[in-house]
């Protein structure tokens, strides 16, 4: 019952301030009649009564007008105490609602100016006109202690409710973070395999081609030869149907996390790619240095996709028919150099700024946190290298596994 008249006070200020107004009143008029012990009433009753209801109803306008309220149940504490009555906690409720109030709605520097004004008038004013009987631990302690609580339970009151504000931004912002991070993932993902299609077709369609037209080329006049090129072509499109099916089964795979994901391409494939090449015309030569040592899954495949590409443009643009890759094993950083002989056509022919090679080329190696350069080489032709840092594969799989959770 109480929690639900709470709950109707909290809804309806208006008649909350009066209900504490009218309460507040109620608790003052006996403090107009207190005296000392053996003492008769010094003062008549009225007086005290008035000022108090003139100080309640002051209390109507705590919430807008805190600063007035408090002056005016001071000033007429401050009369109280002229007049000679006993600076009870009953008559000095009124200010302690109105201090209280203000300590809530302002900064602890205005509710402590106020409050130390305040006591320090109306003890002034007690110890001049007050009962010259009276204790001085009535007189003095009794109304600032009274006045210094309300206070402090306000300054604790609105901290505690910038706290919980602040605990509230903080989860509202946590949310709206995670929800941009969800969606700049789900982004990021879109982007990286729309590379890798991008990569895929691109690389098998151009293999596909090139047989093709050395199929018609030597059916003619080499027909046994035009057999195995058709039968590599074969191969080709086999080997292109394997990775579109890799590479869509991750969308699968997440809407579906019970299925294993698909196994995804590597260095340890570029014999393979190097050899497709060959049967499209064009030699790779393949070095390593240092250690070769297991990449984390990101890593391995974004070395691959940066090889198959930069061969793919060499064999679409080159005009002579050999490359060479470099793989360069150091501490925490797998460079990969991709070259070919003088007699390639110019930078832009080899990386058309129309369309994606040299951006996806970027793209990826800056995903994986590395850069890429290319250029002209100064003996001739023209060069790709990407350096690409290398993690801890098990610190690289557990932030995977971060990044995958709920």
């Amino acid at each position: 019952m109480i929690s639900s008249m709470l709950r109707r006070f909290r809804g309806r200020p208006r008649t909350s301030d009066t209900a504490v107004t009218a309460a507040v009143f109620v608790c003052c008029l006996p403090g107009s009649v207190i005296t000392l012990p053996g003492q008769a009433l010094g003062v008549p009753w009225w007086p005290g009564a008035l000022l108090a209801g003139i100080s309640c109803i002051a209390l109507l306008w705590r919430r807008p007008r805190p600063r007035i309220t408090v002056v005016m149940t001071t000033v007429c504490a401050t009369v109280m105490a002229a007049v000679g009555y006993v600076l009870t906690v009953m008559l000095l409720g009124p200010l302690m609602v109105a201090l209280h109030s203000l300590a809530v709605r302002t900064d602890r520097k205005t509710a402590n100016t106020f409050t130390f004004t305040g006591i320090a008038v109306l003890l002034t004013t007690a110890l001049i006109a007050g009962p010259a009987d009276e204790p001085l631990i009535l007189k003095l302690i009794g109304p600032a202690a009274w006045l210094l609580l309300p206070t402090s339970l306000g300054t604790a009151s609105r901290l505690r409710a910038a706290h919980l504000k602040a605990v509230r931004d903080r989860a509202e912002h946590a949310e709206r973070t995670r929800e941009q991070e969800a969606r700049h993932r789900v982004t990021e993902e879109r982007l990286r395999i729309a590379r890798d299609l991008h990569d895929v077709v691109v690389h098998h369609l151009l293999l596909a081609n090139m047989q093709a037209g050395a199929v018609v080329r030597a059916l003619a006049s080499h027909p046994e030869e035009a057999k195995k090129i058709a039968a590599e072509l074969t191969g080709t499109t086999a080997a292109a149907v394997r990775e579109l099916k890799a590479t869509v089964g991750l969308l699968r795979h997440a809407t579906d996390p019970d299925q294993p994901p698909p196994p995804t391409p590597g260095l340890a494939q570029l014999p393979d790619l190097t050899a497709s090449l060959r049967h499209a015309g064009l030699t790779v030569t393949l070095t390593s240095e240092g250690e070769p040592r297991p990449l984390p899954a990101g890593t391995d495949l974004t070395a691959y996709r940066i090889v198959q590409e930069a061969l793919t443009n060499v064999t679409k643009h080159g005009t002579t028919g050999t490359a060479e890759v470099q793989l360069t094993y150091a501490h925490d950083l797998l460079s990969i150099t991709v070259t070919n002989s003088a007699g390639t056509a110019s930078a832009e022919a080899a990386f058309p700024h129309s369309g994606y090679g040299l951006i996806g080329l970027r793209e990826r190696a800056h995903a994986a946190g590395g850069r890429l350069r290319t250029g002209h080489r100064p003996e001739g032709g023209f060069a790709v290298v990407a350096e690409l840092p290398l993690r801890p594969l098990a610190l690289e799989e557990s932030s995977e596994k971060e990044h995958s959770a709920p």
